[in-house]
């Protein structure tokens, strides 16, 4: 059973953004997160088209070079060492984007070993239009999540934050065809997602039943 003053909740905050939508939500999940005591890792997925196709996208090489150089790529080691892992991403026809689907992709030698099983997973998303896929491609982020055993963990109603912003199943924002920033609302919905994180992992721990803390997966 782990000691939350001497070995904090660890979780790993996975997203893909090309504009800085999703970087917002996922950073204010973070902060939350991180002031409620956890350790957190903030990891980017590494774009799978080359130059040529990025300079298409007016921003999309500058976007992408400015959080290349504050988040390091997501690896087996990142989702091991989480008690929860949060993935956030843009909603692309109601998908989420290649780059994370292409680091899940990954992941096969975990779910093989059972080694992410009883970790706590969330989601979280943002689209351009109020119908533009957050709540569709939050959800179908539950379904890998699901087949790597992990606990899943919606927002819920759990708090006032989700009466304003996001949905039960995750935080969300609508950035409009311009990229806007996130709401102080959607802020406050990610906060609260991250605090909920660490809050329901913590307890698991507590509880002994986070099987990567008490030696019980088969990693």
């Amino acid at each position: 059973m782990a000691d939350a003053d001497l070995d904090p909740t660890r979780l790993l905050i996975v997203y893909y953004s090309r504009s800085g939508s999703v970087e917002a939500l996922a950073t204010a999940a973070a902060q939350a997160a991180r002031e409620a005591g956890a350790e957190i890792r903030m990891r980017r997925p590494r774009e799978v088209v080359d130059a040529a196709v990025m300079a298409k996208v007016d921003g999309w090489t500058e976007s992408a070079a400015r959080q290349n150089a504050l988040y390091e790529a997501p690896t087996h080691e990142d989702a091991e060492w989480a008690d929860a892992i949060l993935f956030g991403t843009p909603s692309y026809f109601g998908a989420m984007a290649t780059e994370l689907k292409n680091y899940l992709d990954l992941l096969g030698p975990q779910w093989k070993r059972g080694a992410l099983a009883g970790k706590v997973g969330g989601a979280f998303a943002a689209a351009s239009w109020p119908h533009g896929g957050s709540e569709v491609v939050t959800l179908s982020l539950y379904a890998p999540m699901a087949h790597l055993g992990m606990v899943i963990l919606p927002t819920g109603y759990t708090d006032a934050a989700m009466l304003e912003a996001g949905s039960p199943y995750g935080a969300s924002a609508i950035v409009g065809k311009e990229n806007r920033p996130p709401r102080t609302e959607d802020l406050d919905a990610a906060r609260h997602q991250g605090r909920r994180m660490v809050a329901i992992a913590g307890a698991l721990i507590a509880a002994g039943e986070m099987p990567c803390r008490n030696g019980d997966s088969k990693a």
